[in-house]
């Protein structure tokens, strides 16, 4: 399976409870953080729902 990195570029403040707490669950909080996880379809999913307030980047 591939990897991806995941950065967070905006601010979660203004965000509903569940989209921090998806932010929470890819291992996100702050503006700059980094999370490199394995591009499963849950994980793809998680992203899609914050996809505003992240940037993805694929691994090969």
């Amino acid at each position: 399976m591939s990897k991806i990195t995941i950065i967070q570029t905006g601010s979660q403040i203004k965000c509903p409870a569940r989209q921090k707490a998806t932010l929470k669950a890819l291992g996100l909080g702050r503006i700059g953080k980094r999370a490199e996880l394995e591009a499963t379809p849950q994980i793809r999913g998680m992203v899609a729902k914050v996809n505003h307030l992240v940037r993805v980047e694929e691994k090969a």
